[in-house]
Formats: structure tokens, C-alpha cells, sequence
């Protein structure tokens, strides 16, 4: 199913679902607590699963998932796992398939970032009973408890590195996992969420990202902020109102709390739109979201080898600096970069800290030596080494004043993974945060 479909088939139904499911408790039993990096029991042995549909027997039910392993799965690497979780009257098949936006919105648009970067994740898609999440008496949390088990038995996961999202019902459900099993798993995307199936704890802190639409007419903005907040509180970040862009902006903006606990960052990307996962910014068609890419450089922020309890952040970060005076830019870039080997990939956030809009633009930086930009997205990038212009693409040359967006790509190195340097939006040189 279409993403933009979506919305006209959810509408009545996600409102009577939130009234019916918004109190219900959640119960089962806790998977072990985390108390090292370690892969799992399935390292080291020949994959007890392989990709395609499977069922599991939990509860007293069979229930159905969707598996995705890596083509090249190696059982003695530690694998990132996410749980993608439809929504309701979806399927789990909607969700690794991509419906009829197929391979670009599997696993809604991550798993082909995945595989852009060196395959490193591994995806399954549950099947929530009558296409759902209502978890009554916890049953769901309970499916996704044996699900993680059974998984850690049979495949090499890194215990640090497992994340869940899901849009509308699957992300409530999503908030769920968060409130309950904020020690097993290291963050969440909640892609326009209510509290629809319950909150049991929701006192410990996890990595949070938050989704959704200013016009919502189906769960409310104020729903997914409620959501949001619980975190901001529970990673002790410094509440605020996050800014959010006016109802027939075609933008959106992104707000990284700060003050927030080490390694447990709050994000919330408000748009112009309604209920939907994958919202175009104006002059933009078809799958080309920008939350995929943002949704991505969220969960792979965080690099292996840390308890989800951890005080100490995990980020690969990498920040340029600039001498420019204060005062001369009328932009600011951020640029963070997670590496592996001889490869990495570089998320580059544009801010316009002008009074005027900026409408059509084009990025100016240096890649440092032995580097050359292999796939990127929302931009296009030439050349692809030294000197390089990133341009806006047909969904997003826009950047109102105060507001960011987020662009970056995939490259090689020859041991030099530092940031790009040299930053100049429309020609005028950027502060580099």
C-alpha cells in the first residue's frame, strides 16, 4: 500500500483505536538485562534463520514476522537489528516489501540505506494480531520479547545496536518498547504516534525520535508531543517548545533537545503535512522523503560496544571547524560522520540563520584527500571527490529563516574519515557548528 494512501485508510479507525487502547497495561517478561557489549548466542555459528516469513510460538499464539538478513551475512560480525512495525490494517509485508513504493520504502526507506551502507543491519517486520497493536495484557510486548530471544539465538546481534519504529499503531506500539524495554533496546522512531498500546515503566531513558505532522487529523501533534516529553524528561534534556513550521509551509524542522544525558539524545522532526511516514517537503513527488534519511542518521549515531544503560555516548562524531569572523555567514553547518573501515557516511545539516528565505540553493565543501562520495540523498553531489556542489533537488530548495535541512552521503576513504571542510551555501561561507 501507498504510503499516501495511507492516511484515507487509517483515518476513522486510528481515532477509535486511540480511545479504546490509549489506558492498557503492558506485562510479560523482560529479556536479560544488558550488562556488556556482546554479540549474541547465535555469533560464531551457521544462521539457524534465513530471510522470508517465519513464525514463532508466543503466548500461547502463532504469530507471523518478515525477516531480512544481509546477502552477505558473515556470523562473526555483529549485526544492528531494527524492528519495523506497521500500522493499522497494515501488514508486515507492507512494511519489508515497501508496497507499491517497493524497495525505496522497505522498512520505511532504511533498509535501502542499509544495504548503501555495507549491509549492516538486519530487518524484521512483525505481524501484529487483526493488524494491529492493542498489546492486551501485553501480549505484543511478549511477541516482540520472544522475537528478540529467538533472534539473539540464531543470528550475531550486536546487544547494543537494537532499535524500533513503526508509524501511527506501530508507533504506538513503538512507544511501548520504549517505556518498557528501554534496557534492551538503544532508541526508537515514532513516525505519528500516540500512546495506542500502553506505557508500562516509562521511567528509563532511551534514545528517542519523534515524527509527525502539523495537521494531523488522526492522532493529534499534542499526542506525539506527549510522547516526546516522557523522554525529555526521563534523558533529562531541557524542555522547551521545539519550533515547528506553519500549516501550508511544505518544510519542516528539526529540534535536537539539549541538555540531554549522554548517549540519549531527543529529536523531534515536525512537518507541514498529515497523517503519514513520509512527508514531502514542497516541489517534491513520489518516495522521495526526507525522514528516511533522518530516521537513518538517528539510529546509526550510535556505534557498538556500550550497555543502552550506558552514561557515555556512543556517537562517532566528527566536527570541522572555522575561522571566519563572527557575523559573516547567514549559515550554519553541522556535519557528522560515522565511519567503518574504508567507508562512511556524512550527515550535513544546512540551517539558513538569515532573515530572508532561501529558495534554490547549492553546497560548496571540500572532501578531504582520499575520499569520493559512491550514493547520497536529498542532493545531487558532482563531482565526486576534492571540490564538491551538493544542489537542492525538487522536494526540498527551500530553507526558510531558522530552519534546517538535512542532507548527506555515502563514501570511501583511504584511512581519512574526517568532515567535509570549506562550507559555502549560494556563496556566502558558513559557520560550521
Amino acid at each position: 500500500m501507498s504510503r499516501h494512501r495511507i492516511a484515507i485508510a487509517l483515518a476513522a479507525a486510528s481515532a477509535v483505536v486511540f480511545l479504546g487502547a490509549a489506558g492498557i497495561a503492558l506485562g510479560g517478561t523482560t529479556p536479560g538485562h544488558v550488562t556488556a557489549a556482546a554479540g549474541t548466542a547465535g555469533c560464531g555459528k551457521a544462521p539457524a534463520l534465513n530471510s522470508g516469513p517465519h513464525t514463532i510460538n508466543t503466548g500461547g499464539q502463532n504469530r507471523s514476522y518478515i525477516l531480512r538478513v544481509p546477502a552477505n551475512y558473515d556470523s562473526n560480525r555483529q549485526y544492528r537489528l531494527f524492528v519495523g512495525l506497521h500500522w493499522l490494517g497494515g501488514t508486515a509485508d507492507n512494511v519489508d516489501s515497501g508496497g507499491s513504493d517497493g524497495y525505496n520504502w522497505s522498512y520505511y526507506g532504511l533498509r535501502k540505506l542499509a544495504d548503501a551502507a555495507n549491509n549492516g543491519t538486519i530487518f524484521v517486520a512483525p505481524q501484529g494480531n487483526s493488524n494491529g497493536w492493542a498489546n492486551p495484557g501485553g501480549q505484543d510486548l511478549t511477541f516482540i520479547d520472544d522475537l528478540t530471544r529467538l533472534l539473539d539465538n540464531s543470528l550475531c546481534i550486536d546487544t547494543t545496536q537494537r532499535f524500533a519504529g513503526g508509524f501511527s499503531y506501530g508507533g504506538g506500539m513503538s512507544y511501548a518498547i520504549a517505556c518498557a524495554r528501554a534496557n534492551v533496546f538503544r532508541a526508537v522512531v515514532v513516525y505519528s504516534g500516540a500512546q495506542l498500546s500502553g506505557c508500562s515503566g516509562g521511567t528509563q531513558p532511551i534514545a528517542y525520535m519523534g515524527i509527525h505532522g502539523v495537521s494531523d487529523n488522526v492522532l493529534n501533534i499534542s499526542q506525539g508531543r506527549g510522547l516526546r516529553d516522557t523522554f525529555v524528561r526521563n534523558n533529562g534534556c531541557t524542555a522547551q517548545n521545539a519550533p515547528e513550521p506553519r500549516a501550508g509551509s511544505r518544510t519542516h524542522i528539526i529540534t535536537n533537545y539539549s541538555g540531554c544525558r549522554a548517549g540519549y539524545p531527543v529529536v523531534w522532526a515536525a512537518f507541514d503535512g498529515g497523517h503519514t511516514p513520509g512527508p514531502i517537503d514542497s516541489g517534491g513527488d513520489g518516495w522521495r522523503t526526507w525522514t528516511s534519511g533522518e530516521a537513518w542518521k538517528f539510529i546509526t549515531q550510535f556505534t557498538g560496544g556500550t550497555d543502552p544503560t550506558s552514561t557515555t555516548t556512543t556517537t562517532t562524531t566528527t566536527t570541522t571547524t572555522t575561522t571566519n569572523p563572527p557575523g559573516d555567514a547567514e549559515c550554519r553547518v553541522s556535519d557528522k560522520i560515522n565511519a567503518w573501515n574504508t567507508g562512511l557516511t556524512s550527515e550535513i545539516t544546512i540551517t539558513n540563520t538569515g532573515t530572508a528565505p532561501v529558495s534554490g540553493w547549492s553546497l560548496v565543501f571540500t572532501l578531504p584527500g582520499g575520499q569520493t562520495i559512491t550514493s547520497g540523498w536529498s542532493a545531487t553531489y558532482s563531482p565526486t571527490s576534492g571540490q564538491v556542489t551538493a544542489k537542492n533537488v525538487n522536494y526540498n530548495p527551500d530553507i526558510a529563516p531558522n530552519a534546517s535541512i538535512s542532507i548527506g552521503f555515502q563514501a570511501t576513504h583511504g584511512g581519512n574519515a574526517s568532515a567535509p571542510t570549506s562550507f559555502a551555501l549560494n556563496g556566502k561561507t558558513c559557520a560550521v557548528a
